[in-house]
């Protein structure tokens, strides 16, 4: 009995075990209809399409968000994500929840220099851009996945071609803080928080289809992705960028509401 114990002890601890509480037949992807909300953030338009977030992408709370990131991505609701979502309410007049395209609001949560969408003064800022996406998709070539020093090439590059062609590119500290988050983010949820290795393919359907690639073999982070581990993904890619503010505008600002000039606060 003591060496059938200890077997199963040592059965146990080698073999890897992975339980995911996620019932993935209630979220598989469906595509937006014409009349759902959908906007600038690939993570929360594809938490959507797999209904983790609702599916008409309104009526979205901040309970509502936190929790559909953390079920979707195995990402908990760390400080930033909880400030994140906070200024989602910003973006709209309604006190307590927010729509995917109300997100939209130039200066609040959306940027330049995006790495799937067009400038806000250059034209459509909500849609997919697959000019944008190129200089992302097309990064560290030779090999099968992105890394921290890819996305910082590629923050570094998108910056570059906004400056040739957005005159009015706002570029703050700010920005660059929320450029850097993203970058973290597709590396964590696509690859691996730890290394911030991704898979290309992974990433690529996230951005182009948002969609989870789990037909193509993505899983969950097996590790929750939580304060210090982000946290220290998000300093590997600054350490390894160049960055200065640039244009007329220096301080960082943010628009507090839909409406008019006097909202917009520097700080």
């Amino acid at each position: 009995m003591k060496i059938l114990f200890a077997f199963l002890i040592t059965l146990l601890v080698s073999v890897e075990i992975k339980c995911d509480t996620i019932d993935w037949s209630a979220h598989q992807w469906q595509a937006p209809s014409p009349t759902d909300s959908r906007g600038p953030c690939p993570g929360l338009n594809t938490l959507a399409n797999h209904g983790f977030l609702p599916r008409n992408g309104s009526n979205i709370t901040i309970p509502v968000v936190l929790k559909a990131i953390n079920d979707g991505f195995n990402f908990q609701p760390i400080n930033l994500l909880r400030i994140g979502a906070k200024l989602g309410l910003l973006t709209t007049d309604a006190e307590d929840s927010f729509t995917l395209n109300n997100l939209a609001l130039h200066g609040t949560l959306e940027h330049d220099a995006s790495l799937s969408r067009n400038d806000y003064a250059l034209g459509d800022n909500v849609h997919f851009n697959e000019t944008v996406f190129t200089t992302l998709a097309n990064s560290n070539p030779g090999v099968d996945y992105y890394n921290i020093t890819s996305a910082a090439q590629v923050m570094e590059q998108r910056l570059a071609e906004d400056k040739i062609v957005n005159p009015t590119l706002i570029n703050t500290i700010k920005e660059f803080t929320v450029r850097i988050v993203e970058s973290g983010f597709y590396l964590s949820v696509m690859g691996n928080v730890t290394t911030g290795v991704a898979p290309k393919n992974f990433v690529q359907i996230f951005f182009r289809e948002e969609r989870l690639p789990l037909e193509e073999g993505w899983e969950r982070s097996e590790v929750p992705i939580g304060e210090d581990n982000f946290d220290t993904l998000l300093s590997e890619i600054s350490n390894v960028t160049t960055w200065a503010p640039s244009g007329e505008v220096i301080c960082p600002w943010i628009r507090l509401q839909p409406e008019g000039d006097a909202v917009v606060v520097e700080g």
